[in-house]
């Protein structure tokens, strides 16, 4: 028996038990009846169930195993449960927040979630309308609840939805707690082993606390106490123009007030965007790294003469900017651009005002521009760079907290994450909008556009390029040819890239880092994950990971020169050797 047809034996005898289950309402039995003779539809949905990967589960919303739909969810979280009563003592009482986005069916599926912890007796706190990731990850530090759960699939299309959940500290859950999850959820039997009340009872009987204000305003003082200068936006009230867009999204609300209470005039929003819909009409995906994004915000940012457009993802965890130039044109800076801005601000300002603590430290991911690395080391502050996932720059800051020394400024990420403060412990969207407008603002008391701020960082600190290719991989046999890919490079690593010399590789999965001039190895004194992480001669990096949440492979090219030009000419270099050993 072929492959294909063994994989597809097995699918069809999930699909089968679904077909036959009383369990499943009409509607999803309808659904299942229309793929019946059709084995690739039948094999896709059912090949298996979705894993915790670097932002917790995430697929299409359809009727099967490996997608999201309300019998995946009420599973999962039964396994969230198991994990949360094996943590005995008051866990169940001090219970679970749980929030949710715009996408279509999150608040179904929050709900679904909260009735399966409350059949499990675990207290549950649920939102009232949808809320910002960071508002979560800040209820369950503000509330002393043992976990929490997020049903949103931030920048994906509109045909996604997932499931973040995360842990006491307000971290996504680490590593072991995911494999303890993991586990409940693949020996519990996704129709009979699931628990489950009606919602209704739940709250009337105490179970269920409906939640809102009563956070959103704690949260807002936590937010605000970040700003750098607090008067900074209302030096230049009267002349700094800022449009923001939340995408359709959750950012709505919240960035608005914070930055109307910090003295912004003249803020204006893309209100075809600032209505909630998880179809999303106005774009094709609201993902703030992408230029469709800001087709109606540069329209608008035109006519009102703004100064910048600012435009978050659905569920307000990551930030994209567009600031205008000196040609009157609208540019975007990237994610590591402004982290890289964000943080040299910060450390100035801190400098300036003679508060950066001699223990002060930031915290990056090892896909995350070596710019941070130099800026940091010419501030003598220390860097941690992390896997990737930003729950690793939460452990970073919980460990200095257990420890009781090192005070932190500052978190980022390559895909327009970023973290001030410590209230939360995911990407904030919501004070790096506050952060970034403030920035703009103290730039332009100084005839400076955050275009001009950036070209004074490459001067000050050295040019700095960073690009990024994916080598897609979807199909049945996606993961098949993803994990065949990652096994030839360890048997087969390349000696030079672009012209230099390979002197250090560091294998995550095999916890390894080897010398390649004296052949020493070492630990890498990171977790365990399918990364390889190549040093060159010059300085410059090459990371090669599997996306997880995507079928593709994505290669990261860090690279540096004098100028922009030597930078991006190394880049492509690498690019073109890696696509050489692809072949």
């Amino acid at each position: 028996m072929s492959e294909y047809n063994e994989n597809y034996q097995n699918a069809l005898k999930e699909y089968s038990e679904w077909l036959n289950s009383n369990k499943i309402d009409d509607a999803t039995r309808k659904e299942l009846e229309e793929i019946k003779d059709n084995k690739d539809e039948i094999l896709l949905r059912f090949s298996g169930y979705m894993s915790f990967g670097t932002a917790g589960l995430r697929s299409i919303m359809c009727a099967g195993t490996a997608t999201m739909n309300i019998y995946t969810v009420a599973h999962a979280t039964q396994g969230i449960a198991e994990l949360i009563l094996s943590e005995g003592g008051n866990a169940a009482e001090r219970g679970v927040v749980i929030a949710w986005d715009s996408r279509i069916n999150s608040e179904l599926f929050a709900r679904c979630a909260a009735s399966v912890l409350a059949a499990n007796n675990i207290k549950v706190y649920i939102f009232d309308s949808m809320r910002p990731t960071p508002v979560l990850s800040y209820a369950i530090r503000k509330l002393g609840c043992i976990a929490g759960i997020n049903i949103t699939a931030s920048h994906n299309p509109k045909q996604y939805n997932g499931y973040k959940a995360y842990w006491e500290d307000g971290a996504q859950l680490p590593p072991d707690h995911a494999d303890t999850a993991a586990k409940a959820i693949a020996s519990a039997h996704i129709f009979n082993d699931v628990k489950t009340m009606n919602f209704g009872n739940a709250v009337a009987n105490g179970l269920i606390t409906v939640i809102g204000k009563d956070i959103d305003e704690p949260y807002t003082e936590c937010v605000l106490e970040q700003a750098v200068d607090k008067n900074a936006i209302r030096k230049v009230s009267d002349s700094l123009k800022i449009v923001y867009t939340p995408l359709h999204g959750t950012g709505r609300v919240l960035i608005p007030q914070i930055l109307s209470r910090l003295g912004l005039k003249n803020l204006y929003t893309v209100e075809q965007q600032m209505i909630p819909d998880g179809s999303f009409p106005t774009l094709k995906n609201p993902n703030p790294e992408f230029a469709d994004a800001f087709v109606l915000g540069i329209k608008l940012a035109r006519e009102v003469g703004s100064d910048l457009i600012v435009a978050t993802d659905p569920d307000a965890d990551r930030v994209g900017v567009m600031a205008k130039g000196d040609d009157g044109e609208f540019h975007t800076i990237n994610g590591n651009q402004m982290g890289a801005l964000l943080l040299d601000y910060i450390i100035t300002a801190a400098k300036n005002s003679g508060t950066l603590a001699d223990d002060s430290y930031a915290v990056k991911t090892i896909v995350t521009s070596e710019l941070i690395s130099k800026i940091c080391e010419k501030n003598n502050v220390e860097l941690f760079n992390v896997l990737t996932g930003f729950k690793f720059i939460g452990e970073v800051i919980k460990k200095h907290e257990a420890e009781g020394h090192g005070t932190y400024i500052f978190g980022l990420e390559e895909s327009y994450g970023y973290l001030k403060g410590t209230y939360a412990r995911d990407k904030d969207a919501v004070v790096a909008s506050m952060l970034i407008c403030e920035m703009a603002a103290y730039y332009k008391t100084k005839n400076m556009t955050l275009i001009d701020a950036l070209n004074e960082l490459y001067k000050k600190y050295g040019y700095y390029y960073e690009s990024v290719t994916n080598l897609v991989m979807d199909g049945l046999d996606g993961l098949a040819k993803m994990a065949a890919f990652m096994d030839n490079m360890r048997k087969n690593p390349p000696k030079s890239i672009g012209g230099f010399r390979v002197v250090s590789i560091r294998d995550y999965d095999a916890d390894t880092i080897t010398n390649l001039d004296t052949g020493d190895v070492t630990s890498t004194g990171l977790p365990r994950s399918n990364v390889l992480y190549y040093q060159l001669e010059c300085g410059d990096v090459v990371v090669i990971r599997p996306s997880g949440t995507e079928p593709k492979v994505k290669i990261y090219f860090l690279a540096s020169g004098k100028d922009e030009n030597e930078a991006k000419s190394r880049a492509d270099a690498y690019k073109n050797s890696m696509q050489e050993l692809t072949k």
